[in-house]
């Protein structure tokens, strides 16, 4: 019988870049008992499958060794089943200000004994290099100590080890004083580097701050606070105005604006009422609320939000793969290029080896891939939060870098660039006045859940009209419905139903005729078999939806329009947007469309529901679920926007192509610094600090110009 597989998960502090979550992937897979390991480092969560055997003591002692704080996060578990979620693998809240950091102490440490050593040599001559070896120390030994561990468990290229060998080298020709300024700017680097990843994770970690700690649970009419992450699905709980929504949930009581900018970033509170969903963290601006929760805190729209980050942050894109391969190439060729530099000029053409072992360890210096390695993924992680923040869902850095190459969108009709919800357009009267039709007509609709039913109610309810009762209302298959409203013989049905009650005239036939032309459902009002009115119904597009199509337009991509519909109400709705229109689509001729586009040589996106569009979503270059925040559209596509806004499409590119922009700005810095700063060594004009200084001074720059992305916002 097979030895049971568990699965134990740690926190891990002070991973700021994918190098760290690299050394620390192959120091611990290297354990005995170790099955697989998984290191998330934006979320600092190591996950480590192993046998019975296993010992998590050596486990944390292996990370502790590489530098990095670490403490079990959740007991081992059996991975026999379904997946474990925990909403433990949120970012951890910040324990401290950055001062307080390991790293932060370390750098203050160091730079209080350089500044020692430098009082001490200029006080008494005699101790000046014993002081700055004092001081070298206090920054090199945590440093080397992690390039020989990382060494011993198959990291041995590490950018401590670089570190470690070019501070060595230079207290042997003499050069401590300098090796000890070069360590403490490395700190210093490092510690800016943890600044700028803490940025990052704080990001994200405000989202999950937005959800409320306790909530109003009321049974049988007694209100009492509990903690929200304690909710069960199903309970009821009250939310007063002002307060945030503690849980996802249905309005079963009472109506009112929710404000849902925290979440989605939509500035315009929407207006809610029975049966309408809303999502925690979101602020109930008016109006007491009875909401039955439908999701436990783990589960809910936010905590699915942050952990799709966190997962997309893991993924990474071609870019980045690609630096993360050549950093594995670039690294040892750093090292060969510093020996030769040291030893062929005093080898071959007799130059003094003082000079040129010290123009090889700068070459070191120089080397060091930190600014390169940390310039793709801070950026990928920068542009995927301020997405989030701002209802915008990427599944991963190759969704992100693709979203920029779009050159057509490919758009479902119903619920992406319509409403989803009908409404109605025009009343016309006859010889009843419009109230009193509209009254009548959802008379007989009342306790209706039919589209076009609610669309009525909806109206009259908006126009404030007095409904009253019907009696003995029901439907008839195919036609309408009938009752007794007032005393009065009321149908409300469509206009063939309603000429076999009685005559349309040629006015009423051509009013009919003009609205089906614009894509409109018609319902005739006939009370005692006399026409007096129509009520002219559709599914509108969205608000948004022309200046949406308009922008792609702009950019140069490609819009259709696809749907199931028939062709003249797809040819009505896609008139008004200027849009091409396919119709009378099943969901295989949805796919078939979509790969025609691809073969004419067009990087295609898919917007739909997550559903009926699942095949041409799945074929698409990039599948986007447009939604507010549904498990579909959140889980089955590659990308998902909350807001439900046509606009979020071209957001979503311009974005794409300001990471891409900026990731480009970051390659551009690291790589032409080190060209310099190689150049100038070469020639003699820089030496060791300045070689550092151009490292830290890389990174420092290619992360501040990432974290620019968090400000982002959409038009």
């Amino acid at each position: 019988m097979a030895a049971e597989t568990l699965e134990t998960r740690y926190r891990v502090t002070g991973m700021d870049c994918s190098s760290c979550g690299s050394k620390v992937d192959t120091a611990v897979r290297k354990l005995p008992g170790v099955i697989d390991v998984a290191v998330a480092v934006s979320s600092g969560v190591l996950k480590i499958q192993h046998g019975p055997d296993f010992a998590g003591d050596d486990a944390m002692r292996q990370v502790r060794n590489l530098g990095y704080g670490v403490e079990t996060l959740a007991p081992p578990t059996s991975t026999t089943g379904s997946e474990i979620v925990s909403p433990a693998d949120n970012p951890p809240a910040a324990k401290g200000p950055w001062w307080w950091t390991r790293k932060a102490k370390l750098t203050a440490a160091c730079g209080v004994a350089l500044m020692a050593a430098y009082v001490l040599g200029y006080l008494f001559p005699a101790v000046e290099r014993e002081a700055f070896l004092v001081a070298l120390a206090v920054g090199l030994v945590p440093v080397g100590w992690r390039a020989i561990t990382a060494a011993r468990f198959g990291s041995p290229f590490s950018i401590e080890m670089l570190m470690t060998i070019a501070a060595v080298g230079a207290v042997f020709i003499g050069a401590q004083e300098e090796a000890a300024v070069v360590v403490l700017l490395f700190l210093v680097g490092e510690m800016l580097e943890g600044v700028a990843a803490g940025r990052a994770r704080k990001s994200i970690q405000g989202l999950t701050d937005l959800v409320p700690k306790t909530a109003l649970v009321e049974v049988n009419g007694q209100v009492s606070e509990v903690p929200a992450e304690g909710l069960a699905v199903g309970v009821v709980i009250l939310v007063r105005p002002g307060d945030r929504v503690p849980a996802d949930g249905d309005i079963v009581e009472g109506e009112g604006e929710i404000d849902e900018a925290p979440v989605t970033g939509e500035s315009v509170p929407k207006r809610k009422m029975v049966g309408d969903p809303v999502y925690a963290g979101t602020i109930n601006v008016g109006g007491v609320l009875r909401v039955r929760v439908t999701a436990a805190a783990a589960d809910n729209t936010i905590a699915r939000v942050v952990r799709l980050v966190e997962e997309a942050q893991e993924s990474k894109s071609p870019t980045e793969r690609f630096i993360d391969r050549f950093s594995k190439i670039y690294t040892p060729l750093v090292l060969v290029v510093g020996a030769l530099v040291a030893t062929v000029p005093p080898l071959v053409f007799g130059a003094g080896w003082g000079e040129w072992i010290y123009k090889g360890l700068a070459i070191l210096l120089i080397g060091c891939p930190c600014s390169l390695v940390i310039s793709t993924p801070a950026a990928i992680a920068a542009g995927l939060s301020a997405g989030a923040r701002r209802g915008l869902l990427m599944k991963g850095g190759a969704v992100l870098e693709t979203l920029g190459k779009i050159t057509a969108v490919a758009f479902d009709k119903t619920g992406t660039l319509t409403s989803g919800k009908p409404l109605v357009t025009d009343i016309v009267a006859g010889a009843r006045p419009e109230a009193e039709m509209l009254a009548l007509a959802a008379a007989l609709e009342t306790g209706s859940s039919h589209p076009l039913a609610v669309a009525i109610l909806n109206r009259a309810k908006a126009e404030g009209v007095s409904i009253l009762p019907a009696s003995a209302a029901r439907a008839i298959a195919g036609e309408g419905v009938e009752g007794t409203v007032g005393g009065e013989e009321v149908f409300l049905g469509s206009p063939q139903a309603a000429a076999r009650r009685t005559l349309l005239s040629a006015s009423q036939d051509e009013a009919v005729a003009r609205f089906n032309a614009q894509g409109k459902t018609v319902s005739v009002v006939v009370i005692d078999g006399r026409v007096v009115g129509f009520l002219a119904i559709r599914d509108e597009a969205r608000s948004d939806a022309a200046a949406g199509l308009a922008r792609l337009k702009a950019m140069g991509v490609r819009s259709v329009m696809l749907t199931g519909d028939n062709q003249r109400t797809a040819e009505a709705v896609a008139s008004g947007l200027g849009v091409e229109a396919r119709a009378e689509l099943l969901p295989q001729d949805k796919q078939r469309i979509v790969k025609e586009l691809q073969t004419q040589g067009l990087v295609v996106a898919k917007v739909g529901d997550g559903i009926n569009d699942a095949p041409a979503l799945a074929a698409a270059d990039i599948g986007i679920a447009m939604g507010g925040g549904a498990d579909v559209a959140l889980e089955t596509a590659d990308a998902a926007v909350l807001h439900g806004r046509v606009q979020d499409i071209p957001d979503m590119i311009v974005l794409s192509n300001g990471v891409m922009g900026n990731i480009r700005q970051n390659i551009t810095i690291s790589l032409g610094l080190k060209a310099v700063f190689l150049v100038t060594t070469l020639i003699g004009v820089t030496g060791l600090w300045p070689a550092i200084l151009a490292d830290t001074g890389a990174t420092v720059l290619v992360t501040a110009n990432a974290m620019r992305l968090l400000r982002w916002k959409p038009r």
